[in-house]
């Protein structure tokens, strides 16, 4: 049976993910309107502007029906902005709580911009729970750090950074998949591959 994964395609790399989902075998599919859900077995949500990727979500129509579908068990795994509307809470980097539309299906807290604006990105390398192989190349541009996570949310990678002490950078609680950074830009396919797992065996 064809697994199928959507990637929200309303900003960010959606190129990339799509690009990475098929080198997997599984079929790809862009998802601008809320019809594009039905029959998928899971959903990235891409990188960009968390803000702007809510409000898009809000004004597409598809924040509700994205909502639904969660809740009714398919998987979502969320890179850089995706992580942060996934998440029940988000802050802005100095603390402040941010006014955002956020889906709220994990159990996490996340702070936007946490390692600083876009001249402070930087790369790691990084051991990931679940992941074999080595460590795992990830890229992080004005990427945001998980400061919470629930008692139902497993922790999976962790970073230190100066400007945002030691901090979670990969999560997952059920069929929900976060990551602070952005896993399609380094061209290594094994965080989706992971996620494309959990869908298996949950």
């Amino acid at each position: 049976m064809t697994t199928t994964i959507g990637v929200l395609a309303l900003q960010g790399d959606v190129a990339e993910h799509l690009h990475i989902l098929e080198g997997l075998g599984v079929t790809a599919a862009p998802v601008r309107h809320a019809h594009e859900l039905d029959g998928l077995d899971g959903l990235i949500i891409p990188g960009g502007e968390s803000t702007t990727i809510g409000k898009l979500l809000t004004l597409f129509e598809l924040m509700a029906p994205l909502k639904s579908r969660i809740v009714d068990g398919m998987g979502v795994f969320g890179t850089c902005a995706g992580a942060i509307l996934l998440a029940s809470q988000a802050t802005h980097h100095d603390g402040r709580p941010a006014d955002q539309p956020l889906l709220g299906a994990m159990d996490i807290t996340v702070r936007r911009n946490a390692f600083g604006r876009q001249v402070d990105s930087f790369e790691a390398d990084l051991d990931v729970r679940g992941v074999d192989g080595g460590p795992l190349r990830a890229v992080f541009i004005r990427a945001p750090a998980i400061e919470r996570a629930g008692e139902g949310v497993e922790v999976l990678a962790r970073v230190g950074d100066e400007a945002a002490g030691d901090s979670i950078v990969v999560c997952r609680q059920g069929r929900l998949l976060a990551s602070a950074f952005h896993p399609e830009l380094a061209g290594d396919p094994r965080l989706h591959q992971l996620f494309l797992e959990m869908l298996r065996v949950t």
